[in-house]
């Protein structure tokens, strides 16, 4: 255990650190904090989720149904629970509650799986199906989830704007009929280029397909549907994606840190909260659930499934944060609180586990 707070939480904590020392005195513009930002979430966070889905196969995903069924469905409906209680309880907007979700919803088994769960439990097949399960629904499914309801959000956004406009154009009083057609003309260009406004089948279609179109949606989407149809990637293609990959986690983090220096730092009940959900709430489901589902029988396998969704936060959510200036406060302090909370936390699901299982 104290080789996973040496070598895995606590570079975390220096980097972010360091992120946020270089914010605050500045090394770093806003031109180059974005560009910093998109890089990771355009080409580095792209492959490395691919990288990371791709060494799964169909063999490994069929060999424990239950699991993968706990682990698809669970995480799924974390995700959205978590979403929807944004909504509810902080009165967030739909994009501000889907990178809330994708924060606070999603563990960073990307960054940390392999780092945690190896030690604890070995390297063996299990732990890699396990990996593989929560890596595969994290960032093949929730992620452009999460960037569809940005999208979407952000659509019913510039609706609402663009119909308010139509109607203060509208209700200006004049006498003169050519500014009133002109008018009628401003209105007219204003609704047909608010996203299809008014029409809510053709705007989510609309929000989809922008989210698609992001490499960080399309490239985990195409690996695991590459997995599912058996096909079997060279490895050595694989030294090509590793190389910019291994560039994520720490330009993520260390971003991470930039962002949490362009904001107040908030320890407040929604950051409370979020780090509730993420390190206590969601574990505890999945323990509950997967014993209910007769997991118990091998106290292992369940423990490593409630370690996996135990990790922080995913970076990739408050890259995403960054890069759209959404949730950057919230998100930013979620992230480091539930980081260094989590080496306590750790601790916890690993005594709490095999109590329950017996």
């Amino acid at each position: 255990m104290v080789n996973i707070l040496i070598n895995d939480i606590v570079p975390i904590i220096v980097i972010m650190a360091l992120g946020y020392v270089c914010g605050k005195f500045s090394y770093f513009d806003d031109d180059q904090r974005q560009g910093l930002n998109k890089v990771v979430l355009n080409i580095a966070l792209p492959a490395a989720l691919f990288v990371s889905i791709i060494k799964a196969t169909r063999e490994m995903l069929a060999q424990d149904a239950t699991l993968t069924a706990i682990g698809f469905i669970g995480v799924i409906v974390m995700f959205m629970v978590c979403y929807y209680l944004c909504r509810l309880l902080f009165h967030r907007s739909i994009q501000e509650a889907a990178v809330a979700a994708l924060i606070a919803g999603s563990p960073t088994i990307g960054f940390l799986g392999f780092a945690v769960l190896d030690p604890i439990y070995g390297d063996t097949v299990s732990t890699n199906l396990v990996i593989a399960i929560i890596s595969i629904v994290v960032n093949a499914v929730t992620i452009p989830i999460g960037m569809y309801l940005i999208n979407l959000g952000q659509a019913k956004d510039r609706a609402k704007l663009s119909a308010e406009a139509v109607v203060d154009v509208k209700g200006d009083v004049t006498v003169d009929p050519s500014k009133d057609a002109k008018a009628d003309k401003d209105a007219e260009l204003l609704v047909h280029g608010s996203s299809n406004a008014g029409k809510k089948k053709n705007g989510n279609l609309q929000a989809l397909l922008n989210a698609l179109k992001q490499p960080v949606c399309w490239a985990p989407l195409l690996a695991i549907i590459l997995v599912l149809l058996g096909v079997h990637v060279p490895d050595q293609v694989a030294p090509t994606f590793d190389l910019i990959a291994k560039a994520n986690s720490g330009v993520a983090v260390l971003a991470a840190g930039l962002a949490l220096s362009t904001v107040k730092f908030s320890l407040g009940w929604e950051t409370i909260w979020n780090t509730f959900f993420r390190l206590i709430l969601t574990p505890a489901v999945f323990l509950g659930v997967g014993l209910l589902c007769g997991m118990g029988s091998d106290p292992d396998k369940i423990s490593m499934l409630v370690m996996a969704v135990a990790l922080p936060p995913a970076f990739s959510g408050i890259i995403i944060s960054s890069r759209y200036n959404i949730y950057v406060k919230e998100g930013a302090s979620t992230t480091a609180v539930s980081t260094v909370v989590f080496a306590v936390t750790c601790l916890l699901w690993i005594w709490l586990v095999p109590f329950c299982v017996h």
